[in-house]
């Protein structure tokens, strides 16, 4: 039975500054499977449209994110492996400092994540007659549930994006009153709590307030192999990748070392991607590190991160004989430091598939490729197609 890969390099996509960090980059593995594929373009959510992640993510695994999408907050938190029902209210949270009513770090001091996890102990607490569950992720994150009856997640976020007054939460629909007031409620509970804890007496920037935002509620939607009849697993490191493939019923596997920033271990990702192969038809690995150094302006930094996909992770992922579908979820452009909505290159590799004339594996060499410009909804199709999976349409 034929199997898939589906490698997603987060913000894969660049622009040329004269060439893109992939034109640069050293990466004869992935060369080699674009001389042995076809490539093309991909727009994960729509022409020149600027994908967020969380979008970009759903459209590619075939889940339309203008049906599907709950909001940035459930995703993180099911990426925490954080329990959500039907009807939950769940936000992404920040330990932040305030000084006098004002944000003057929005991570507190970079807390580490030792200590943000003895903080977390004290936020998780009982308003009215709603439940307030609080998890710490990495650093200064962690996500943050409101559970009971008549919430509504059309409400405005606590954290002001930027150093300046701390917000008070309004609701932005009048069925949004009661979820607002139960906000405001926990960040004021929250700084009482924060402020004694043994934890924050001697920090020079003390972790003493919770900002909240990415505000959307959960529902339970049809799993992955009910809709494409493909049993599936995701390989990531970040909380929100894994928390999106746990939306839509993907096996999450549990990978020491794979930390979602650019020192994550490629080559344990690429072991557990072959293990899961064994017993899954399709698997997903995300690998971060382009994204970040994207958004960080750093050239160098994301053609090191491709080198090192290309290095460590490729050969093991070629060597399975399993099909692979190579691309990103977005640009980030180094020059912007920040998503754009240029399609990105994609790449198909497959014993007995078709190929093309293409022989790079890049932005501007993939314009020339036989696959064309495709669509995120595209995807799910296609890897069906290659593993003998799709169904016929018509008689």
């Amino acid at each position: 039975m034929k199997k898939a890969i589906l490698l997603i390099i987060d913000g894969l996509g660049d622009l040329p500054t004269p060439k893109t960090p992939l034109q640069a980059a050293k990466k004869p593995n992935l060369d080699k499977l674009a001389k042995q594929g076809m490539t093309g373009l991909l727009s994960p959510v729509g022409n020149y449209v600027v994908p967020g992640s969380d979008t970009s993510h759903l459209q590619i695994l075939g889940y339309d994110p203008r049906q599907f999408y709950c909001g940035r907050g459930p995703l993180e938190a099911l990426g925490l492996g954080m329990a959500l029902r039907d009807g939950d209210v769940a936000f992404r949270a920040n330990f932040a400092t305030v000084e006098n009513g004002k944000v003057t770090d929005r991570r507190a001091g970079r807390i580490d994540t030792k200590t943000a996890a003895a903080l977390a102990k004290n936020l998780s607490m009982k308003i009215e007659d709603v439940e307030v569950i609080f998890q710490s992720s990495v650093e200064h994150r962690g996500a943050l549930i409101l559970r009971g009856l008549g919430l509504n997640p059309m409400v405005s976020p606590t954290d002001p994006h930027s150093l300046g007054p701390l917000q008070a939460c309004r609701p932005l629909t009048p069925a949004a009153m009661k979820t607002a007031q139960v906000v405001n409620a926990f960040t004021r509970l929250a700084m009482e709590r924060l402020s004694k804890a043994p934890e924050n007496q001697k920090r020079q920037k003390p972790a003493n307030t919770v900002l909240l935002r990415g505000a959307g509620m959960y529902r339970r939607m049809l799993p992955f192999n009910m809709s494409f009849g493909v049993n599936a697993a995701c390989v990531a490191g970040g909380a929100l990748y894994k928390g999106v493939a746990r939306y839509v019923g993907m096996d999450v596997l549990d990978v020491p070392g794979a930390t979602g920033d650019r020192n994550t271990d490629l080559k344990a990702k690429a072991n557990a991607t072959v293990k899961a192969l064994s017993n899954h038809d399709l698997v997903m690995v995300h690998v971060k590190g382009c994204d970040s150094a994207g958004h960080d302006g750093d050239f160098a930094g994301k053609k090191k991160m491709l080198e090192r996909i290309d290095r460590e992770l490729i050969p093991s992922l070629a060597k399975t004989g399993a099909c692979l579908v190579i691309t990103g979820d977005h640009s980030t452009p180094v020059s912007r430091k920040a998503h754009s909505g240029h399609p990105v290159p994609i790449l198909v590799y497959g014993k007995g598939e078709r190929t093309d004339l293409v022989k790079r594996f890049d932005e501007l060499s993939c314009m020339q490729g036989g696959l064309g410009h495709l669509h995120g909804r595209d995807i799910m199709p296609l890897i069906l197609n290659l593993i003998e999976k799709a169904e016929k349409y018509g008689s």
